[in-house]
């Protein structure tokens, strides 16, 4: 999907309407006993920066979302069950944290008690008052430090319904949202025809957390990937690494506020000849990874372009259809090339030299190193990502759907950048801190990035047109 914020994802008028979880539900949590399985450590370690950050007296939104439209008027009838037969399907929706003293603890829903409440919230004619009390309501309703910490949401017209969706980021990924405008709008069709929801049942996110932590408890400090993750921290002088160009901040100053920018990068054909140039290296991937690397060194001078690779652990089939958050790092180094094809051969070797490092949390490494890594911003460290998502079912109807990905843009000191491949080619999304000289680099580096991947070789192209007709 197109990754926006809920200012670009083509609002439009109409009749606000909500569902939460019922009071009912509400009541029925607060009653419930501690399931044993525990937090994953990206869950435990994103509530604990939330709450850090929060006691610096700083309130940080950081849902993420997904909107997409339903043809006409919506039966609310059957988008309300289709909702929550929807989140049924994703245990995760259904279980959250409580404290106690300074552990988490799990607690986690039965599906015969989880219902929806349904608000007519009202009729809005202007799309911008209509975007900041969306925006305001999901601050609050998809909080990190409170649950529930999803809502659903409809703006009915005759024409078309739009559906937002937004949660905490412990419930979902990337991933995880591309696939809900399929899933909501099969059971919605299913529940509007009368005839039976065709899918298969989704692993539990909830399992997988407690399979991963007892994998990442299992090692020590002497582990391998706990001596590699050292001696990287240690070549990024302690800490972990930064988007390596000036971002206009002062050492220790406060938290800035951030800006979105998104934007198409390149159309389908380019994207295509991008991958056919890349393919022997790994794909594209490797080859935006490896731009990035000689673009930052142009813009930043720094000789080696250090980073950590964001990669799914959906390692098990019975984890594809899962919503939940299956986000693992693993770090590269790549010293200054020479040209393009080196630092694809680079990057390639980094990647696969590291990419098992991903396998146990970070958040677990920190700990086992032992340094004071006290969070102080919601993002630990700058990313860029890559991301095919044409293989995602319905991604062929995203644009006619109106599908996006939604991200909350709030306060942050790193710069994360994502790239998706679409049908229509390749789509730019960057979060990044709101300052001039951000924006200039930002700006410099998405310009370098079209450059060089529309620089790619005529022969590329020649092949790619050969085998669309071969």
């Amino acid at each position: 999907m197109r990754i926006s914020d809920i200012q670009r994802c083509e609002v439009r008028p109409g009749r606000l309407v909500e569902w939460t979880f019922s009071k009912a539900t509400v009541a029925a949590a607060a009653a419930l006993p501690p399931d044993p399985r525990p937090p994953a450590y990206i869950q435990e370690s994103h509530i604990r920066t939330a709450r850090s950050v929060r006691e610096d007296g700083l309130f940080v939104p950081t849902w993420l979302g997904a909107a997409f439209d339903l043809p006409g008027r919506a039966d609310l009838d059957a988008l309300e069950q289709a909702l929550r037969d929807w989140t049924l399907r994703h245990e995760t929706l259904r279980s959250g944290f409580r404290w106690t003293g300074d552990d988490m603890h799990r607690f986690t829903l039965d599906d015969n008690d989880v219902s929806l409440h349904r608000d007519v919230i009202g009729d809005f004619a202007d799309p911008e008052a209509l975007v900041r009390y969306m925006q305001d309501r999901f601050d609050v309703a998809a909080d990190a430090l409170g649950w529930p910490n999803l809502i659903y949401t409809a703006v009915v017209r005759d024409d078309s319904t739009s559906v937002y969706m937004a949660f905490d980021h412990t419930n979902v990924d990337a991933y995880s949202l591309q696939r809900i405008p399929d899933e909501v709008h099969e059971l919605y069709v299913a529940g509007v025809t009368g005839r039976p929801a065709v899918g298969t049942p989704a692993g539990s996110y909830v399992d997988f957390c407690e399979q991963e932590r007892a994998d990442a408890d299992g090692i020590d400090d002497t582990h391998t990937i706990v001596a590699r993750w050292r001696e990287f921290i240690g070549r990024c002088d302690g800490r972990l690494p930064a988007f390596p160009v000036d971002l206009g901040l002062q050492p220790g100053g406060e938290l800035p506020a951030q800006k979105l920018m998104c934007e198409p990068l390149v159309d389908a054909d380019t994207a295509a000849a991008f991958e056919a140039h890349c393919r022997p290296y790994g794909g594209s991937l490797v080859g935006i990874l490896a731009a990035t690397s000689l673009i930052v060194h142009e813009l930043g001078g720094q000789p080696v372009y250090r980073t950590v690779v964001p990669f799914h652990t959906r390692v098990k089939s019975a984890w594809s259809d899962s919503v939940g958050w299956y986000v693992g790092g693993a770090p590269i180094e790549v010293p200054a090339a020479r040209d393009f094809d080196g630092a694809l051969a680079t990057v390639r070797a980094e990647l696969r030299a590291n990419r098992s490092l991903a396998r146990i949390p970070l958040a677990r490494v920190l700990r086992l190193l032992g340094a004071d890594f006290r969070p102080t911003s919601p993002d630990m460290y700058s990313i860029v990502s890559y991301v095919d998502a044409r293989p995602t079912p319905g991604s062929a109807r995203w644009t006619e759907k109106k599908a996006y990905g939604l991200i909350r843009v709030s306060y942050g000191d790193q710069v994360c950048a994502w790239v998706n491949r679409l049908h229509e080619g390749l789509w730019f999304a960057c979060r990044y801190p709101d300052t001039d000289v951000a924006y200039k680099n930002v700006r410099r580096y998405v310009e370098g990035l079209r450059d060089l991947i529309n620089s790619v070789p005529a022969d590329d192209r020649l092949r790619v047109a050969e085998l669309a007709f071969s």
